[in-house]
């Protein structure tokens, strides 16, 4: 597969703002990823992203196209042995097994570069496609929390897999 992980620049600026600005990529991360998407979003994103030594969240890059991002969030005080991982793709890039290789790729990276035993994610649990790929990357599910997330407006089950170092 020609999907290359490399830090954020600049010059993904314009493609990261016309990429993420889709409600169903919102629909399925944090409110901390915003619905509209604007540029000033993405010029702080990019900001806060290339601060972090070692990088923490990568682009991600399919044919020579920007196509979304994943990244790794270690966790502290008691949690501190733990890593969230997030991830999204672009919709034109959906269907392609970008997700499950940049996972797969993540989890190595992660393993490597911080004192972590536990990589864990939370899908909502309408988001299948997400569930599906973070069982190919070899994630087990180890909780379903019924109705804990308040998204757009209607509770959803939170879902917690994991995959352990």
């Amino acid at each position: 597969m020609k999907l290359h992980l490399r830090p954020f620049t600049e010059n993904d600026l314009e493609a990261l703002v016309n990429l993420a600005n889709n409600p169903k990529i919102a629909a399925n991360l944090t409110d901390q990823f915003p619905y509209p998407y604007t540029r000033e979003h993405g010029v702080r994103f990019i900001e806060m992203v290339t601060q972090h030594e070692p990088t923490r969240i990568f682009a991600l890059e399919f044919e020579g196209d920007f196509c979304g991002a994943v990244g790794l969030h270690p966790q502290t005080d008691i949690m501190r042995k733990n890593a969230e991982l997030g991830y999204w793709v672009a919709e034109p890039f959906w269907g392609k097994g970008i997700a499950t290789h940049a996972i797969r790729r993540m989890i190595d990276y992660g393993f490597q570069n911080f004192d972590i035993v536990r990589i864990f994610a939370r899908p909502y649990g309408p988001n299948i496609a997400s569930q599906k790929v973070l069982e190919k990357a070899g994630f087990k599910l180890e909780a379903r929390l019924s109705k804990t997330i308040y998204k757009n407006e209607e509770f959803l089950d939170e879902l917690i897999y994991a995959i352990r170092k």
